[in-house]
């Protein structure tokens, strides 16, 4: 049976320690090719000795008989003196010298020497006791730079924490178990709902509904309903479970009105609108790649939505405000008609339906529409006569006093 290899390696950011000294980790994500995900925790002079152990393995590879072959990625040897600033502006090469890693042939990446540095440890699963005064400080780096190949860094982030509203039972191994009143520091959010989250010295993917910030019970990161919508195509069967959410089968082409955190998205099709699991939509345009499905391979079920949580205990007076489905549906609606006015035509019809060429979906031209029941009709517009019938006498003054100006002007 073939050993199990890696397939990615993602830099999370670093971690300052107070115990049994000052020192930094930084956090390495590492995605096996059993599909499992270990975080773990490297200091950078140990990563540069693995660095150079591996040069020594494959010294062609390296250049050091022949420069021009050279293909194991260069790594900066550590100051004589590593303080925060170091550590942080160290990440990008960090993360740059992660992806080449992986991307070499087989024969280096898949090398016993890589697999066994980037095992899981057990000082990773329970690490060193905390300070008793200090408590140890994460900072996360910043996704756009780590996927940018220069070494400028943003900013250090300090963790979010959450509590933990209700009991949650894992169902899986990459998953945690959480007791309701817990508080867990959020590593990562995906747009999926699952988040990746560490309590204690454990760490494993949490869904996002069982989750409230501390500070109130809104979500300061989650964005409006945008009505206008963003087209999706989707790309595994759901069928709805609750009142309020789609069933759609594979390959529909629908739009997202509302990005909730806790991956279940308002969609709208046709007329209709209900939730629906983000991770089962793919952006149109895009193309189904190791990015697009990385938050699909994490988890194959959607998480489970707040509203099906039992006994759930926030420590907030007031709930977080929900929009029913009907003022989406209302909403939406309004937005439909008051776009169709602005292009002048008087169909109310989506643009999902617009854009089909199906004569099914799109009415003649030479049809005429009937007003639905509940717009009223727009009425024709009166003569010039009938309005200065119904105006008051200083009006109709004022008019023929005009009139009789433009035309002495004109003769």
């Amino acid at each position: 049976m073939e050993s199990i290899y890696i397939l990615h390696v993602e830099l999370l950011g670093f971690e300052k320690r107070f115990f049994p000294s000052q020192h930094h980790v930084y956090m390495l994500l590492i995605k096996w090719s059993d599909l499992s995900e270990k975080l773990i925790y490297r200091k950078y002079p140990e990563i540069h000795t693995f660095h150079k152990s591996l040069k020594e393995m494959f010294p062609i590879e390296a250049g050091d008989i022949d420069a021009k072959d050279r293909i194991i990625p260069s790594l900066p040897a550590p100051k004589w003196f590593d303080n925060q600033k170091t550590t942080e502006t160290r990440q990008g090469t960090l993360a740059e010298y992660c992806r080449d890693l992986v991307a070499l042939p087989p024969k280096i990446s898949r090398s016993q020497l890589v697999r066994n540095f980037f095992q899981v440890r057990p000082e990773d699963e329970t690490p060193p006791a905390p300070h008793p005064y200090k408590k140890n400080e994460t900072y996360v780096m910043s996704k756009d730079r780590a996927r940018d190949n220069k070494s400028e860094i943003t900013g250090p982030i300090m963790l979010e924490t959450y509590r933990v509203i209700a009991d949650y039972k894992h169902s899986s191994k990459h998953e945690l178990s959480l007791e309701v009143g817990a508080l867990v520091d959020i590593v990562e959010k995906t747009s999926n709902g699952w988040w990746f989250c560490q309590c204690d010295s454990r760490q494993g993917w949490v869904p996002a509904s069982y989750l409230e910030p501390l500070e109130g019970p809104e979500e300061a990161e989650e964005p409006d309903p945008n009505y206008e919508g963003e087209l999706y195509i989707t790309t595994k069967v759901y069928n709805a479970v609750e009142d309020d959410e789609l069933t759609l089968v594979v390959g529909e082409t629908v739009e997202v009105i509302h990005k909730l955190l806790d991956g279940w998205w308002v969609v709208r099709k046709g007329e209709l609108t209900g939730h629906y699991p983000s991770m089962f939509l793919l952006k149109t345009g895009e193309k189904k790649g190791p990015g697009n499905e990385k938050g699909v391979l994490r988890r194959e079920t959607p998480p489970p939505r707040r509203s099906t949580i039992r006994n759930a205990q926030s420590i907030h007076a007031k709930g977080r405000k929900k929009i029913t489905q009907d003022t989406y549906r209302r909403n939406s609606r309004r937005y439909l008609q008051q776009r169709g006015q602005r292009s002048g035509r008087a169909s109310t019809q989506p643009p999902l339906l617009e854009r089909k060429n199906n004569s099914e979906n799109i009415a003649p031209k030479t049809v005429a529409t009937k007003p639905k029941e509940d717009l009223p009709a727009i009425p024709p517009r009166p003569s010039p006569e009938l309005i200065l019938e119904r105006c008051t006498e200083d009006t109709c003054k004022r008019i023929s006093i005009r009139k009789a100006a433009e035309t002495e002007i004109t003769s």
